[in-house]
């Protein structure tokens, strides 16, 4: 049972404030071996609670509300996680502006490795403005460790976990100037986050088209991850003035 309770009471109580995980979607496999997930200990277990993806050979991208009030956090890129999985230390940092507004909310940290991660390629970041004109039917690949698409059963539906790393396949609904919205409709073909997702990365494109961009990192969504996948620009002033601070910016 760990979070399988605790995810569905969260979400009842926050109405979707926090982060989500993988839903129609299949194993990524290594597919994206540049994205990783935070493992954090807690009382009913060690398991994966946010996802992120490696910019350079030192600096992890994942999401401020992820914050769990210790600086030292660890990190796997292991395609599925266990008691044997190789873990990255870092120091975990916030954006200092973290805050709860709805046109902003500077939802975004860095791992900061204490040694440079070797093997794995990074991922690239979005220029200045990449996103302000995206064709309506743009396609994203969201990637994550998070929690599958719930399961209906009496007493009401429940989100699995495989801490498994999966990807699906979303479609642009709305671009916002902080945000973007996209669809993680299975009865339109897309999949998309759930539970443990948050912080993890949104790619530009799909199937041939999939780029290595990081056009956005998971934040919120619908409560039972059906609907909408609510995503953070990389691309903006605000994104952009923090992430400089760790990265060289396109």
């Amino acid at each position: 049972m760990r979070r399988k309770v605790l995810a569905l009471a969260a979400a009842i109580l926050l109405t979707a404030v926090t982060a989500l995980a993988i839903t129609y979607g299949q194993p990524d496999g290594n597919r994206h071996p540049e994205v990783g997930a935070l493992v954090g200990k807690f009382s009913s277990g060690t398991y994966p609670y946010c996802s992120g993806t490696l910019v350079s050979p030192t600096i992890f991208v994942t999401a401020a509300h992820c914050d769990l009030g210790t600086q030292t956090v660890y990190v796997t890129f292991d395609t599925k996680f266990s008691s044997k999985s190789k873990l990255y230390r870092g120091t975990y940092q916030p954006d200092p502006q973290y805050n709860q507004a709805q046109d902003n909310p500077h939802d975004l940290a860095v791992v900061v490795f204490d040694r440079a991660i070797n093997g794995i390629t990074p991922a690239s970041l979005p220029a200045a403005g990449q996103l302000d004109n995206l064709p309506a039917d743009q396609k994203f690949t969201a990637v994550g460790y998070g929690g599958q698409e719930p399961v209906n059963q009496p007493g009401g539906p429940v989100i699995g976990y495989l801490d498994t790393r999966e990807f699906a396949v979303s479609t642009l609904n709305a671009v916002n100037p902080a945000w973007l919205r996209l669809s993680q409709n299975a009865a339109t073909g897309n999949g998309g986050t759930c539970y443990g997702d948050s912080g993890g990365p949104n790619f530009l494109g799909a199937g041939a088209r999939e780029t290595n961009i990081v056009a956005a990192t998971t934040i919120t969504g619908d409560t039972f991850c059906k609907s909408t996948n609510v995503v953070y620009r990389l691309d903006t002033p605000s994104a952009r003035a923090f992430l400089g601070g760790f990265v060289n910016l396109p």
